[in-house]
């Protein structure tokens, strides 16, 4: 067991523990413990949170009660993706957080726009870790430590989460999708930490790293900002709303209209896919056709010890036959391409 003596700054960016292999089954087969505390995690308290929320996400945050959560996305003007978000209400406040990538963009956004007098935000990253747990046995291993019920463990929906306690410390349990299995992270005061983390171990969580995780993650096809989008993506060739993250029916918000257009009365002509070859894939690598027309480009990859080489890829709806993934050297991978996503 693999147990650290302190998650200090720079833990949670380790990309290993020494076998990515283990790891990664510990993530399918069993528990993996991973920290995610490199995310950004900021708390908005004050009169009106949650509707100052609603004005700058894609969701719906004000139809949040206590206990539940959400995905949305943070848009420009024109629609495009700043972030990718958590939503948690709570009681009294709403906690979001969002993956290290685009943690600034957002808090600039957050600076920019909202009126201090109306929700004060407050960064807690520093002092609040993330500590998640996923795979079959995930569920037993945090009810265990956290002495939870297990079945209500197990009944959280995605992004919901309930409040509990280890060693006389609150505690926040989330439900997870992060790599589009059974998972949970726990927001613990950073004090407790890595008493948190040798608690899961002792239950059987096997530690893994970035490398592993992210593996998990393209396998699942979810994306992540900073590689398979960018503030040059739509929210719906993300899959921002196959994924739950955007409300129809809810009131104004940054990038709304090009949203609102795009659903009722037109489509995109390309989204994120998981794509599969025979051979290792190259990210930035284009993607053509039989013709030779250029229909995509690789994202993220990862080579997967059950399904070989993957990749997220954009890939345009009218793509064609043949594909091939055409990297900078000229060398050329056969592609197969899964469905595209559903709700």
């Amino acid at each position: 067991m693999i147990t650290p003596t302190a998650l200090a700054p720079g833990f949670a960016s380790q990309d290993d523990f020494g076998d990515v292999g283990a790891e990664y089954h510990a993530l399918r087969d069993t528990a993996g413990l991973v920290d995610r505390s490199n995310r950004l995690r900021m708390l908005f308290t004050g009169g009106q949170p949650a509707a100052t929320l609603t004005g700058l996400v894609t969701n719906d945050v004000v139809s949040l009660r206590a206990g539940e959560g959400q995905f949305a996305g943070a848009l420009t003007a024109k629609g495009k993706i700043i972030a990718d978000l958590r939503i948690l209400a709570r009681t009294d406040d709403v906690l979001v957080d969002c993956g290290e990538d685009c943690g600034p963009a957002f808090a600039a956004m957050i600076r920019r726009y909202v009126n201090p007098r109306l929700a004060k935000y407050t960064d807690l990253s520093a002092v609040l870790r993330c500590v998640g747990v996923y795979g079959p046995n995930s569920a037993a291993a945090v009810a265990a430590v956290l002495s939870c019920d297990t079945q209500a463990v197990i009944a959280l929906a995605p992004h919901h989460h309930l409040r509990t306690q280890f060693n006389d410390t609150p505690v926040h349990l989330l439900r997870s999708v992060a790599i589009g299995s059974d998972g949970f992270d726990c927001l613990v005061p950073v004090e407790q930490a890595a008493a948190l983390w040798t608690a899961l171990a002792h239950q059987g969580a096997h530690p893994v790293g970035r490398s592993a995780f992210e593996i998990a993650r393209v396998e699942a096809g979810i994306p992540r900002w900073g590689i398979d989008m960018t503030d040059e993506t739509l929210a719906h060739e993300a899959g921002l709303d196959t994924l739950g993250g955007i409300s129809y029916t809810k009131g104004c918000y940054t990038g709304q209209e090009t949203v609102a257009r795009l659903h009722f009365r037109g489509h995109v002509n390309k989204l994120l896919r998981v794509v599969r070859a025979t051979a290792p894939l190259t990210t930035g690598a284009s993607i053509v056709n039989a013709a030779g027309d250029v229909v995509g480009d690789i994202r993220s990859v990862a080579v997967s010890p059950r399904e070989g080489h993957i990749a997220i890829a954009m890939v345009r709806l009218a793509h064609g036959e043949g594909l091939m993934a055409v990297s900078a050297s000229g060398a050329q991978t056969p592609l197969t391409i899964d469905a595209p996503p559903t709700p």
